[in-house]
């Protein structure tokens, strides 16, 4: 029997408040991640996975706010827990690592005071577990334990995501989010460190979101791949799937997008547009205006998630392709 899954979305959907009315950043996501899997979530910059990720770890502030839909963790609801039901969650079974360590991380306390204080925070008296817990951790990631005395201005970008993740792994979570960890780094520090996350993975068996732009990184890293586009899922399915046989149209424009060290050499071709003003989105697909293989039906009618084999694609051309099972 499949094992029942560590995180379950359905139907999660977050508004920002404006003065023109609210703008719908994430819409009816639905999505899952199993014990022990690697899930990648890609799209352009402003589709809404930052949101998504923070609404799952109940991390919004105002004027976002989540307006529906469940996030059930180990079998209980995010979305209606309270402040202090979550505090008991967060970084024993559910953590986080930030975008930017530089930013997320204290300037002014060392890594061992941030990694101590967190300790604390969840029950943790005992100096020598503290300390022994620390210098353990930070082995984990290959960062000497000498730089527990250590500031984050004096650790290199990559040392500074991977305090990040020591600190996420100081409780052995059953879920890792992380948000695009690996943007500020240059490729070799990148690949180092998504290596050193797999590793840690594999060993300590906790599940991942990865949320990230760059289609090269979870290509070779993630199991399952969600894409994104204006605040929606337009596929979702097994990585390779995906990759080898892409069934939306914006799917195979980001593949086109970023080059291949593999096959003949091509000609990079970016997708044309912009994606749409949330605050106002198009009738239909979102996706539309942008289409290249657009038809009639596309500007009025809104595309469900339609599966595809392995895979499932919001997409109205899909109808018609005796894969889905459809009309």
């Amino acid at each position: 029997m499949p094992s029942a899954p560590v995180l379950d979305v359905r139907g999660l959907t977050v508004e920002y408040a404006t003065e023109t009315g609210p703008v719908r950043a994430v819409d009816g996501v639905d999505l899952d991640v199993g014990p022990g899997e690697f899930l990648g979530v890609v799209g352009e910059s402003g589709c809404g996975k930052s949101t998504m990720l923070f609404a799952i770890a109940r991390l919004l502030t105002p004027p976002a706010e989540i307006t529906a839909g469940t996030v059930e963790f180990a079998g209980r609801n995010l979305v209606t827990m309270t402040e202090k039901q979550l505090n008991v969650v967060r970084w024993k079974q559910l953590s986080v690592v930030m975008q930017s360590a530089m930013n997320a991380l204290n300037p002014v306390a060392t890594i061992g005071a941030q990694l101590k204080d967190t300790m604390i925070a969840h029950g943790v008296k005992s100096k020598d577990d503290i300390h022994d817990r620390s210098v353990e951790v930070l082995k984990l990631v290959g960062i000497d334990p000498i730089h527990l005395r250590s500031y984050p201005h004096q650790l290199s970008g990559g040392m500074r995501q991977r305090s990040m993740i020591a600190m996420a792994l100081l409780f052995t979570p059953e879920l890792v989010i992380m948000d695009e960890p690996t943007s500020a780094l240059d490729v070799v520090a990148q690949r180092s460190l998504m290596v050193q996350i797999k590793q840690l993975q594999a060993e300590l068996g906790f599940a991942v979101v990865f949320v990230t732009h760059d289609m090269s990184l979870v290509s070779h890293f993630s199991d399952r791949l969600v894409v994104m586009y204006a605040g929606q899922v337009v596929e979702a399915g097994p990585t390779r799937t995906v990759f080898d046989r892409p069934v939306h149209p914006y799917s195979q424009g980001l593949l086109d997008a970023f080059p291949s060290v593999r096959g003949e050499r091509r000609h990079l071709r970016g997708i044309p547009g912009r994606p749409p003003d949330l605050g106002n989105p198009p009738p239909g697909c979102r996706f539309a205006p942008r289409c290249p293989v657009v038809i009639d039906h596309c500007t009025d009618e809104v595309p469900e998630l339609y599966p595809v084999g392995l895979a499932a694609g919001r997409c109205l051309k899909l109808v018609a392709s005796p894969e889905t099972g459809a009309r």
